[in-house]
């Protein structure tokens, strides 16, 4: 079985289940049994320890290197006991950083490469070029595989795509979610070639809120759900596969009936018409 999902991790650790290595290494196997492949990290989830609890879990199992997909990414700066220098969180994307994390995250994933390795936040004072050259030794290294950003915009993915093909974007994309469609940033992504992850793909964040607007818009997408017999997960994500630029989701769960429920989902279809009706349910503005 093969499927287009991503299996997040960002909530495995102490910033939501943490999981033991036992049940780490049991949630992995049954992701991959389910033709999860590709597992999404980051340097500083659980404030730097989470590479280090799925490196462990990843050597335990004993599975090829060529037989799973690793996501991991820096630029994030988060005062903590790991990072005991820093007095506030930023941001660092200089080349000097960007090769110093990655030997870190190496490490602590006990891996000789990352497949995919991304800038983790966009800021005012990037050097794109100095991206570039760090990526690109990265690569000659055979260290990493891919090139990737998260929350950049159409015109920042141009920037660094100048100097260096940007592979992966990862972009804040869901019904609830829009503004990457409207300001043109998937349509880059299209032209360029790059391939796009939805990390927020539910847009749960909009709806399950005790606001009166959260309520309100539960409300229109429920009343949709209802009537194509879906689930608010199940029309979260057909709205993501019917967008052309084939967005992955990653399913930021610790459960394994909430993976499969997203991989039955895929093999699922909408139709344009109904589409537009989730769309119109979000937004609460008709089409004319």
């Amino acid at each position: 079985m093969k499927t287009q999902i991503a299996a997040g991790t960002i909530r495995w650790g102490s910033w939501g289940a943490k999981l033991s290595t036992e049940k780490m290494t049991n949630l992995i196997e049954q992701c991959m049994t389910n033709g999860i492949k590709t597992f999404d990290i980051s340097d500083v989830y659980g404030n730097y320890t989470t590479e280090k609890e799925v490196g462990d879990a990843i050597k335990q199992m004993g599975i090829k290197r060529k037989d799973f997909h690793l996501i991991s990414k820096c630029g994030i700066i988060k005062p903590c006991s790991a990072r005991p220098n820093y007095s506030f969180s930023h941001y660092d994307t200089s080349k000097e950083y960007i090769l110093q994390c990655i030997e870190s995250s190496l490490n602590d994933l006990q891996v000789d490469y990352i497949d995919t390795y991304m800038i983790a936040r966009p800021h005012y004072g990037m050097n794109f070029e100095g991206m570039a050259e760090a990526f690109a030794q990265l690569k000659k290294q055979g260290k990493i595989k891919r090139v990737g950003v998260v929350s950049f915009n159409g015109q920042q993915i141009r920037s660094l795509n100048k100097f260096i093909k940007v592979d992966e974007v990862q972009l804040e994309l869901s019904l609830t979610h829009i503004e990457s469609l409207q300001d043109s940033t998937v349509d880059v992504c299209q032209e360029l070639g790059i391939d796009i992850f939805s990390w927020s793909p539910i847009g749960g964040g909009a709806i399950f809120t005790n606001t009166r607007s959260g309520r309100k818009l539960e409300e229109r997408l429920a009343a949709v759900a209802q009537k194509n017999d879906w689930t608010l997960t199940e029309m979260a994500l057909l709205f993501l596969s019917h967008i052309p630029a084939n967005v992955r989701p990653i399913i930021n769960q610790h459960k394994i009936d909430k993976y499969i429920e997203a991989v039955n989902t895929m093999s699922l279809s909408i139709s344009n018409e109904q589409w537009f009706e989730i769309l119109q349910a979000s937004t609460g503005q008709e089409f004319s």
